[in-house]
């Protein structure tokens, strides 16, 4: 369980960062180790697949997968291994209204961790 856990807190490292295929990359390895909460994990890389279309301009293709993975990340734990979900599901619908209505985009979505103390 601890290379899990220091493998999704890579992964969500690079994600902050704006490295968004690698991001994918290992998270996604997570996923597939994964014996629970699949679904959550899935809805994961699937943010940081659809953020990485949009660096590429495939805005289509963004916009399909962030859906996708707004809808598995709904209804999750609030705090999943530290992840703050309805605070990023937040930031991402934030992020997609301002993107369907052309506006200016607002920063970046970020996956917030808390760390609980002793």
């Amino acid at each position: 369980m601890t290379s899990h856990k220091l493998e999704y807190l890579r992964g969500i490292a690079l994600f902050n960062e704006g490295k968004f295929f690698d991001a994918h990359e290992v998270l996604e390895d997570v996923w597939r180790a994964a014996h629970e909460e699949k679904k959550i994990w899935q809805g994961l890389v699937q943010v940081a697949v659809a953020l990485h279309h949009h660096s590429t301009g495939n805005y289509v293709g963004m916009r399909s997968v962030l859906l996708r993975a707004m809808k598995n990340l709904a209804g999750h734990p609030k705090n999943f291994h530290g992840i703050q979900i309805p605070q990023l599901l937040k930031s991402l619908a934030k992020w997609l209204e301002a993107f369907d209505n052309s506006q200016p985009l607002p920063s970046l979505p970020r996956i917030e961790v808390t760390r609980r103390e002793g």
